[in-house]
This record gives C-alpha cells, sequence and structure tokens, in this order.
C-alpha cells in the first residue's frame, strides 16, 4: 500500500508554500490534466505525472507504486472529493485543502450559505437531488453531464421561482457567474456549481447548518391546519401515515385527493417534495395557505385523478385518502413508488384495496386505528370521546 499520500486542493491561486514543498518531494503526482499543468513548473522532471481520467483506474495506479504521492483536487478534497475514495482504500491521506467550488460560489454572489442546502448531481440520481432542492429555500448543487447538468436542473428551479445562478471555472482567468433567468437557453461547461434561493424566504439566525433536520413535533392537531367542515386526516391517524410515508429530503411524495393538504404540509416538513393532487380549486388555495402558515414548499396540482397524474414526476411514495381502485391502480403504474398508503372509512374497500396493492407487486398489510380522545366534563372530570375508526393500509414494492 502507498505511504505518504497527500492530497492537495486547488482554487486557481498559487500554491501554498507547504503544497510547494509536498509537490518538490513527490515521486508521483496525480491529477486532472489541467492540474497538472497549473502545476508544472513546481514539479521535478523526474516526478511521474499520473492523469486521471477514470478515477478507479487512477486509484489503481496510486495504490500500486512508490511514494510519496501527491495528488491535486479541486477545492477543498474532503468535501464531495478524492479523500471519501482514498480512505475507502485504506490510503489515509494528509489534507492540504483550498477553499472549496462551493464556499466561492457563494462568495462571489455575496451571500451567506450556512442555511444552504448543498448536494452533489455528479454521478449520482439527479431527480432526488432535485427533489431536495425544490423542498429547500437555499441550495447549492455540484452538476454533472446531461440530466444532471444546470441547464435540466436549473430550469426547473426558476420554474419554482427561485433565483438561480451557474458558477463555471471558479479560480481560474475565465471564470463567470450567470444568473440563470437572463440566459435561459445557455449552454455550460463542466465543472460547475448551481446555487438557487428563494429571495422573500426569511432569513434567520442558525445553530445548525443545511437542513434543519426533523421537524420539533408533527401528527400536529387538526387546529394547525385550515380545513373544511373537519374534512382533514386526524392527527392519529396521520402519524401512522407519515411513518409509512416516510418523507425525507431527496423523496418525492404525491398526496392525491389532498384536501386541505395536511398529510402533504407534515411531508413537506420533514424536508421532502410533495405534489398535492385535488380537484376542488378551493381546497387547492387552502393547501397552499395551509403550506404557507408552515413555511414549506410543495407544488399543488389541481386536476382530478386519475387523468392528472399522466405528467407527474415519478414519486417515491404516494398518499390517497380513500381513493378508488382506478386511482390507486394508475398511481402504482405511473408512480410505481416504493410505497403506497391509503386510508379508507368503510371496511368493504379493505379487501379490495390490499388485493389491488399484491397484484401490483406490493407486499401489503394494515391496521384499523380508533382513537379515544380526552373531553373535559363540567366539574373538571374528564372522558374519552370517541372518533371514527379509520383503516390503514400500505403496501411496500418487493424487490
Amino acid at each position: 500500500m502507498t505511504e505518504h499520500v497527500t492530497v492537495i486542493g486547488c482554487d486557481g491561486r498559487p500554491l501554498s508554500p507547504e503544497a510547494t514543498a509536498v509537490l518538490g518531494k513527490a515521486a508521483r503526482v496525480a491529477g486532472a490534466a489541467r492540474h497538472l499543468d497549473a502545476a508544472g513548473a513546481d514539479l521535478p522532471p523526474t516526478t511521474e505525472r499520473i492523469v486521471i481520467k477514470r478515477l478507479d483506474d487512477a486509484l489503481d495506479q496510486i495504490g500500486a507504486g512508490p511514494g510519496p504521492v501527491a495528488i491535486l483536487a479541486s477545492g477543498d478534497p474532503g468535501f464531495f472529493g478524492i479523500v471519501r475514495a482514498l480512505r475507502a482504500r485504506g490510503i489515509q491521506p494528509a489534507v492540504i485543502p483550498a477553499a472549496s467550488s462551493v464556499a466561492l460560489a457563494f462568495a462571489r454572489l455575496g451571500l451567506d450559505w450556512d442555511d444552504a442546502l448543498v448536494l452533489s448531481a455528479h454521478g449520482r440520481e439527479p431527480r432526488q437531488v432535485l427533489a431536495a432542492a425544490l423542498a429547500h429555500p437555499k441550495v447549492a448543487i455540484l452538476t454533472g453531464p446531461g440530466e444532471a447538468g444546470p441547464e435540466r436542473l436549473g430550469t426547473e428551479l426558476l420554474s419554482a421561482g427561485r433565483k438561480v445562478y451557474v458558477a463555471e471555472r471558479l479560480g481560474t482567468g475565465d471564470e463567470s457567474v450567470t444568473d440563470l433567468a437572463t440566459r435561459p437557453a445557455a449552454r455550460f461547461g463542466e465543472p460547475n456549481i448551481l446555487v438557487a434561493f428563494d429571495p422573500a424566504a426569511p432569513s434567520a439566525v442558525r445553530w445548525l447548518a443545511g437542513h434543519p433536520g426533523a421537524p420539533h413535533g408533527w401528527a400536529l392537531p387538526e387546529e394547525a391546519f385550515e380545513h373544511r367542515d373537519s374534512m382533514i386526516t386526524k392527527s392519529e391517524v396521520r402519524a401512522l401515515v407519515l411513518s409509512r410515508l416516510g418523507p425525507a429530503p431527496g423523496r418525492t411524495i404525491w398526496d392525491i385527493g389532498a384536501g386541505s393538504g395536511s398529510v402533504a404540509v407534515e411531508c413537506a416538513r420533514f424536508g421532502a417534495w410533495v405534489i398535492a393532487v385535488d380537484s376542488d380549486p378551493a381546497q387547492c388555495a387552502r393547501i397552499r395557505r395551509n403550506a404557507a402558515s408552515h413555511g414549506v414548499y410543495l407544488r399543488v396540482r389541481e386536476g382530478r385523478a386519475p387523468a392528472v397524474l399522466a405528467d407527474l414526476p415519478p414519486a417515491d411514495a404516494v398518499f390517497a385518502g380513500g381513493g378508488d381502485n382506478e386511482v390507486l391502480a394508475a398511481a402504482a403504474r405511473r408512480a410505481r413508488p416504493e410505497r403506497l398508503v391509503v386510508t379508507c372509512a368503510s371496511v368493504d374497500r379493505v379487501r379490495a384495496v390490499r388485493d389491488l396493492l399484491a397484484e401490483h407487486g406490493y407486499h401489503a398489510d394494515g391496521t384499523q386505528l380508533q382513537a379515544s380522545r380526552l373531553t373535559a366534563l363540567p366539574g373538571g372530570s374528564l372522558r374519552l370521546a370517541a372518533a371514527n375508526p379509520v383503516f390503514v393500509l400500505w403496501g411496500e414494492r418487493r424487490e
């Protein structure tokens, strides 16, 4: 195993004396061609150069030969960088970091970023990255080619009302920062950083960087939401539904027949990207007001299921409050979610829903919830007031 591996961060500025000294003693130096070219004057003529094209191949070379080895990497190599890959192979490098590209991008825009969610779409699933970005007021995305590029991701974030900037070649002589709204048809090279934020989002002093984590409480009381004639998923039921849906950053959830949007809003409070579907314009307006009152982002889609589901992006989980079999079947086919959760009041619906879940490849299970709430009586006594029983059924897709 190669000993004495040092990773040096590069941000376009001259290398530090410490980094230059490491390069001068290195038997081999690895890095992208642009980094090796930039460091050429600091490399002795006898130094072997390893151009990193495919990371695994380069790591094989790094681990096979003699040391000491220096590796040139962009920005802070411990931040979505090569340090993790080295340690996974049992190599424990020394690190001389530079400013990360994310820090540089926010600096160029004059923005604070302790409240930003930092995401990488490079070599990852762009749908998951986009879902997390849409649900958060401020993000930075390390982009990749194709669907993971700033053109595709930036367009979606612009449509959601965000200010979107693309920062290219940061730290070099030809760096640029582009307001995507002024050049919506622009094409960008790689690598780059996409920064998106909601300029209307309130600013607050934080103690935790990035996503704030799970909310302080969930299964909120019905009074926490505007609703019509008690047409709202009760808090006890909502608690179980949330546990089966598994809302989290990067997950997309459909709430079909969302009504007041209590389930949709609660999922969004966990950081999920939620699409709330309802055919009633008044309910759609109510969902938007509830989302605004809880400070969360979601998309409201007005229309009647199942037809309205046809143009929605795939979902990781779907909730249908009493949806009929046609709607459930369409959701299973169109979204192909990992999890599908249904509530119904009628016992007659239970077997039909369970059979439908099994037919579409889900392991089906369920329970009946019948809660009794404490209610005050005159004179200070208490009694239990029974709520109507509800069946909660769920399916998890079989591998």
